[in-house]
């Protein structure tokens, strides 16, 4: 009965590491509970100028907290690019209604590239302009292309949005993506795979799929994975990672 006792006492004690973070963020307003998928906006935040005045080539991933209760564990990432002289910007992205209405999550669209995610305000995480955007474009492409999970989506612990966000980025060493560790879903590896590159490609992980894993990398730093909360340090950056919080810097 002592040994039980103990061993609940821990459990408890886990669940409440991993989940003050994500209390934290609600009880701080970060995340609201009150917009309704009707009402939330889904309008440029006006984060970057038009296409059509922008003529150089531009690569760039998003990311702004999910909807509702799930934004205070996760945020939903995207990807977006405009080819040198294009008229609009062109996003990918894995979306979970989508897949569940029509049996394939990932999407195509064009124009403004920094729409509020239902109301939610985008942060660019990732972006090359210029020649180095011109030649990521076609990789981005591929990578899209050859999507492993396009036909499969669960929000936790993946495949999801930010597993797809991960898996280009990872074709595209380039973009240097360092993921936020609220990306639930950015550590669900390709088919069959229990260990690959960052999402940044500066090092090196293990996932087991997506619940227990760690990484270490220049970009990310040290990362550890339970059950798909993300803790660790980042000492380039000077930020600790929590699960809810994101990265907490330090200057």
């Amino acid at each position: 009965m002592t040994y039980l006792i103990v061993n609940l006492r821990r459990m408890v004690l886990i669940l409440g590491v991993l989940l003050a973070g994500p209390a934290l963020a609600l009880m701080t307003g970060e995340v609201s509970l009150e917009r309704s998928w009707y009402t939330a906006s889904r309008e440029s935040a006006a984060i970057v100028p038009p296409a059509a005045s922008t003529p150089e080539a531009v690569v760039q991933v998003y990311g702004a907290r999910a909807f509702h209760w799930r934004g205070a564990f996760a945020v939903h990432t995207w990807i977006a690019v405009k080819p040198e002289k294009a008229d609009a910007y062109v996003t990918y992205e894995v979306i979970g209604w989508r897949y569940w209405r029509d049996g394939n999550g990932l999407t195509r669209r064009e124009g403004p590239p920094d729409r509020r995610w239902f109301g939610a305000e985008p942060q660019i995480y990732a972006e090359l302009r210029g020649a180095a955007a011109a030649e990521a474009i076609p990789q981005i492409e591929a990578a899209v292309a050859a999507y492993p999970y396009a036909g499969l989506y669960r929000t936790w612990p993946g495949p999801n949005s930010n597993t797809f966000t991960a898996s280009v980025a990872r074709q595209v060493p380039a973009l240097k993506l360092d993921l936020p560790p609220t990306a639930v879903g950015k550590d669900y590896l390709a088919p069959g795979d229990f260990a690959a590159a960052t999402p940044s490609g500066t090092g090196y992980q293990v996932s087991l799929y997506g619940v227990l894993g760690g990484m270490l990398a220049l970009e990310e730093g040290f990362e550890l994975n339970l059950l798909g909360l993300t803790f660790g340090v980042d000492p380039k950056d000077l930020a600790f990672k929590l699960p809810g919080l994101g990265r907490i810097g330090l200057n």
